[in-house]
């Protein structure tokens, strides 16, 4: 059952248009220039304190103020139990999406886009995020009321999927040989150059889609990928479908301010993927033991900051064994006579 009423679900989907309204126009008037490290911190600051100003809300809205016994106390503990969700769930969506911000920096390396044009590149992918999850939540929220079982088939895949990452950890990706970008050679004629922020542009007459195309679409279907992995997660935390969304996509609006405070300190927090892969098999675990034992909220909250705190300290004091993975623009002068080689 939902906490979610017609009036909640309205203001959210208000607030939600209403803050991507203003991100554009903000990054409209602003135009094509280099985000800082002061102003991706501000709107970090921003959109996390804009996500606990709305679980607060929600906390008053269900009667988080109420006291005493009978009614009141029964609303009160709803709301402290739905709002305590909310803040696991966005904790650990909010995990996860560090991983999308290395792979995004991992593309941006490879394919050299300047750093004036990330910002736009990485709006549409927000946006490609929080349809694609919108649908997976829907979908995966009635799936779990018509077939309970869906649940240990989460659990596992969160537990297969840990495991495959904490075995890939400090292994360096290789894109060139990424079914993705292969798909995108065979369909498009790539030029050899940016053109400003355009998607399409023309070389010798002939019309080329630009290494921007091709850069925003390898980061929607990496939001595909991420969003198959996160999601179960999410619904390991809470089965309320308000719940679920509300605090997926208030992890994912400020996930661009979060890219670029994070860009720059990748090198030292180089043991994190370990962390996160802890993070998945520790709530995978948890799903799977639903029928058995329920982990209490406040367990999943405080394991999976624990988790990320400690392999954060140690990426610290650990130094790494290799450099950061150092791409090179794949469409050099060779290529030029055949972009599509």
């Amino acid at each position: 059952m939902s906490v979610g009423t017609p009036l909640l679900w309205s203001l959210f989907a208000a607030f939600v248009v209403v803050a991507l309204l203003i991100d554009f126009f903000a990054m409209n008037k602003q135009g094509a220039h280099k985000v800082s490290m002061k102003e991706a911190t501000i709107w970090s600051l921003i959109w996390v304190g804009v996500s606990f100003v709305f679980v607060g809300f929600l906390w008053w809205y269900m009667g988080g103020l109420g006291g005493g016994t009978g009614t009141d106390a029964a609303a009160k503990q709803l709301a402290d139990t739905k709002a305590l969700e909310f803040i696991t769930g966005y904790v650990v969506e909010k995990a996860l999406a560090v991983d999308n911000i290395f792979v995004f920096l991992m593309l941006f390396t490879y394919f050299a886009v300047p750093a004036e044009y990330q910002k736009r590149a990485l709006m549409i992918g927000i946006l490609v995020a929080l349809v694609l999850r919108g649908a997976l939540i829907l979908v995966g929220a009635w799936l779990i009321a018509q077939f309970h079982w869906i649940l240990y088939l989460f659990g596992a895949f969160l537990v297969f999927t840990g495991i495959k990452m904490w075995l890939a950890a400090g292994d360096e990706p290789d894109l060139e040989a990424n079914p993705a970008l292969k798909w995108v050679r065979k369909h498009f004629t790539i030029a050899p150059h940016f053109d400003g922020e355009k998607f399409f542009t023309k070389v010798n007459g002939l019309k080329m889609a630009t290494p921007m195309l091709v850069v925003v679409i390898l980061i929607g279907i990496i939001d595909v990928v991420f969003a198959v992995n996160s999601i179960p997660a999410i619904f390991a935390i809470t089965t309320d479908p308000f719940i679920v969304l509300t605090s997926n996509v208030f992890a994912i609006l400020g996930l661009r301010a979060m890219y670029f405070l994070l860009a720059g300190l990748h090198e030292k927090f180089h043991l994190l993927p370990y962390g996160l892969a802890l993070v998945l098999v520790f709530i995978g675990t948890k799903m799977l033991l639903i029928d058995i034992y329920k982990i209490p909220i406040e367990w999943s909250l405080g394991g999976t900051a624990a988790i990320l705190t400690v392999t954060m300290l140690l990426s610290v004091m650990i130094k790494p064994k290799s450099d950061a993975v150092h791409g090179a623009f794949p469409f050099d002068s060779k290529k030029e006579k055949d972009p599509q080689d």
